[in-house]
């Protein structure tokens, strides 16, 4: 039994770690954001803060959630001053913040490091100023092995967390990551993408349809970020056990679920600017020291110190995971498979309920 699964047939306080607490979510007006502050709402949060750039996503989550206890803030990562209101007196922050597509972070690869890097750095700087209890950053697959911006500066945004738990490793505001690949339905994912396309009777774009990619529900993704916050000690990193499918059996399952299977059109464009074949969500050195809990991989926190002297005639033993994991070597999903994950979706009944489709 996970701790998410624990704390709900729970009757003591972790029952409910979030009622009567106030919440921070950066870039709260996302896909992740919204669904999380449902939950957070839901689980009795007394307010729950999103802070983001867009006037207009946060008055259109304003409208749709008509909660009072949902408090807009705007501000940017980059401009600690503006964190601060966002922050203060906040219990917990869930830092979503970021700059996420791979193509506009390999042209702007500078806007990237602001974002999230130094971003990044500014949330840690003022959840410690303000005596947050509990930040977890969100990362991503791409982190792992990156060939294009958007993952080496997240990369670096997973290392900034970390040099700040190993330097303060008994600190009051306890820093954790959670590593997660694709999430279906989600703004600006293929998923929409192909459907929008099908709609308006477009050949569906393929880059190359031999390429993997894991298969993570927005749910999957806010329970892993509440397995990390239930979980983590400071530093340790986690990563979600997901399936994953190609490109071409995701095309397939799409054009099965908009009635075009017999006569889809496909358009092949080639692969895009720092796409990889495959996604990782562990390294190998990683999953030599990744605890296997189940749902989930724990990485705790490397905190050895600069002082290399002690480790001359030491090495590290071999644990439960021997190579990466990533998108080739999980659960590889068949084209009803994917259906039926794609059709059980929530966010894919709200969309086939939208007024265009």
């Amino acid at each position: 039994m996970d701790a998410i699964t624990a704390s709900k047939k729970s009757g003591d306080k972790l029952s409910n770690p979030f009622k009567s607490t106030v919440v921070t979510i950066t870039g709260g007006t996302g896909s992740f954001g919204s669904t999380m502050a449902r939950q957070l709402l839901s689980d009795g949060a007394s307010e729950v803060r999103i802070f983001s750039r867009d006037e207009t996503k946060q008055n259109d989550m304003r409208n749709k959630f008509k909660d009072e206890r949902l408090k807009f803030i705007i501000g940017d990562v980059r401009d600690q001053s503006s964190i601060e209101p966002a922050f203060e007196g906040s219990d917990y922050v869930f830092h979503a913040a970021a700059l996420k597509q791979v193509p506009s972070c390999e042209f702007f690869p500078m806007q990237a490091v602001a974002t999230n890097i130094n971003g990044s750095s500014n949330v840690i700087n003022c959840a410690v100023k303000y005596k947050v209890k509990s930040v977890v950053c969100l990362s991503s697959d791409k982190a792992v092995y990156p060939i294009n911006a958007m993952g080496m500066t997240k990369a670096l945004m997973e290392k900034v967390a970390m040099s700040y738990s190993r330097s303060f490793p008994h600190s009051k505001t306890k820093i954790s990551i959670t590593r997660y690949g694709n999430v279906m339905m989600s703004r600006g994912s293929v998923i929409p993408l192909f459907l929008d396309q099908i709609r308006r009777n477009e050949a569906i774009t393929i880059t190359n349809p031999s390429m993997t990619r894991f298969m993570m529900s927005l749910e999957d993704s806010v329970d892993l970020v509440k397995y990390a916050f239930l979980n983590a000690t400071n530093g340790d990193l986690f990563v979600r056990k997901a399936p994953a499918c190609t490109v071409d059996i995701l095309t397939k399952a799409i054009a099965i679920i908009a009635g075009v299977d017999k006569k889809v059109q496909i358009k092949y464009i080639g692969t895009r600017h720092g796409e990889k074949l495959y996604e990782s969500l562990l390294g190998s050195e990683e999953g030599l020291r990744s605890v296997d809990c189940g749902d989930y991989f724990k990485v705790p926190l490397d905190s050895r110190s600069l002082d290399y002297q002690i480790y001359f005639n030491k090495g590290q033993h071999k644990n439960t995971l021997d190579g990466t994991y990533n998108s080739h070597n999980t659960q590889q999903l068949s084209v009803e498979e994917v259906v039926k994950v794609i059709t059980d979706l929530p966010e894919y009944s709200k969309y086939m309920e939208s007024p265009t489709a």
